[in-house]
């Protein structure tokens, strides 16, 4: 493949770009993916290792169910963050397999809705997701991360602003493979960047190397420098008394915080079932294939559920469809989810090697908080692309009140001082995130009020209907592969 073809349009065989490439953009996406996923466990105390093998080996799940169709990348699901807390509020170890077993049966609940779709169809389903609900829905998961990427922007602007301009000067200006692997690109050169300010004027201020003893321009933290020395080079993922499995045989089973974890945890599921679809949704708008329709809503609901119920069962975070992920596919336009299958592999080859894990943990936050940026603003981004090309009426009133309380609910709610709706259900306190709020309102409100625009259809021929969800597969210029 030349290198104006590079630019001229969307890959949908990477194998065409050589080997040397495809394996550069399979790192990109596991840089990518890599902060927000290791930022789950660093959270709430589970292991770090092991939510790179089984967020490694949840996507390769995920693309088996799905006849490895969809470029999707499943990492740690923030949404659950409530619940782990609720049961294990300061990350005891003891406590941690009880919540986990609550997110394991989370994950049955997708293969039941999965079920459903395939007994009924999807136009059963898919009628109380039409566009104005998973474009708003869509725009608010990118928003309600944008806190997130800020906050580590904010420990020092001038290396995420590097990160950034990288970035954009790649992507809108660059030439053959630099155009396509802008994020990679973003991380190497602002690393290298925060290498330079260390060695030159680096002072350590409250555990950080900063910039001339400045706390607010902080660069590599010593304790993630003294973890890359002491890590060993090979080493187990997990160890079996974190794992669901001990706490039936250890011989302590603590049967009502079992059933605390269940009743706190599960309802969580609906929550990610929706962002599930508007992730699948964001997908399909990106690469130009319907995904809802072929592999199938069902499958790539089932996926997500097996690997969510898999990693908990061994201690690691519940995975979800991760977001950045179609960030660096909006960037790159490669959109082989061969490339991604690759990420997976690289994910569990650094689950292994404690010390290659460390080496990522050690990316400066600003840099993390940098390139988080600009994933989660084409988060959004897509998330008005799906709106504004399914040609959402809004000067019906139904469709404004509809989009503007998923919004301000699922954004609201994530900014206020309790950070969620807490429902209490007698010993046990139901936590439910903004995104769950909003998106629960959302649907109800289409289901009820009158005036609907939009009918799903699951044939073929719906792709190309101006009232379609998702486009179908565009026309390129050259055949690929």
């Amino acid at each position: 493949m030349s290198k104006s073809s590079l630019q001229d349009g969307a890959v949908y065989d990477a194998k065409s770009l050589g080997a040397g490439r495809v394996i550069v953009l399979g790192f990109q996406h596991m840089f990518a993916m890599f902060g927000s996923t290791v930022l789950v466990p660093a959270l709430t105390g589970l292991s770090v290792s092991a939510t790179l093998l089984f967020a490694g080996l949840g996507t390769i799940l995920f693309h088996l169910l799905s006849k490895r169709k969809v470029p999707a990348f499943l990492g740690s699901s923030f949404a659950f963050l409530a619940g782990y807390f609720a049961i294990a509020p300061h990350g005891e170890k003891e406590l941690l397999p009880y919540a986990c077993f609550g997110v394991a049966l989370a994950g049955l609940v997708y293969l039941i809705l999965a079920g459903l779709i395939k007994i009924f169809g999807v136009n059963r389903v898919m009628k109380f997701f039409p566009p104005i609900v998973t474009g708003p829905i869509i725009i608010a998961i990118g928003l309600c991360l944008s806190a997130t990427a800020i906050n580590s922007c904010s420990t020092n602007w001038i290396v995420a602003i590097v990160a950034i301009l990288i970035i954009v000067i790649c992507n809108i200006w660059g030439k053959g493979m630099i155009k396509i692997i802008p994020i990679l690109l973003g991380v190497v050169g602002a690393c290298v960047v925060c290498i330079i300010l260390t060695l030159a004027s680096g002072q350590v201020v409250d555990g950080y190397y900063t910039i001339g003893g400045n706390a607010n321009f902080q660069l590599f933290s010593q304790a993630s420098i003294d973890n890359i020395k002491n890590a060993a080079w090979i080493g187990l993922p997990f160890q079996y008394k974190d794992t669901v499995f001990n706490i039936f045989t250890s011989g302590n089973l603590d049967s009502g915080l079992l059933i605390t974890a269940i009743v706190t945890i599960v309802p969580i599921s609906l929550a990610t079932i929706v962002e599930h679809i508007g992730d699948i949704s964001a997908i399909s708008s990106t690469v130009g294939k319907n995904y809802i329709e072929d592999p199938g809503l069902h499958r790539t609901l089932m996926g997500d559920g097996l690997a969510t119920t898999l990693a908990s069962l061994f201690g690691a975070p519940a995975n979800t469809t991760y977001g950045e992920n179609t960030g660096v596919l909006t960037l790159s336009k490669v959109y082989d989810p061969f490339v991604v299958r690759l990420a997976a592999i690289f994910a569990v080859c650094f689950s292994v090697s404690p010390k290659l894990a460390a080496c990522i943990a050690a990316i400066p936050t600003p840099v993390v908080g940098g390139i988080s940026l600009v994933l989660y603003g084409m988060i959004s981004a897509v998330g008005v692309r799906n709106v504004v090309e399914n040609k959402i009426d809004f000067s019906k009133a139904r469709n404004v009140i509809i989009a503007a309380l998923i919004l301000v609910l699922s954004i609201g709610v994530t900014y206020s001082t309790a950070g969620a709706i807490v429902i209490p259900c007698g010993k046990v306190v139901i936590s439910l995130s903004g995104l769950a709020i909003g998106s629960i309102i959302g649907i109800l409100l289409n289901a009820i009020l009158p005036g609907k625009d939009y009918v799903f259809e699951d044939k073929k021929d719906a792709a190309h209907s101006k009232d379609s969800i998702i486009m179908s597969e565009p026309v390129t210029k050259e055949k690929k592969g």
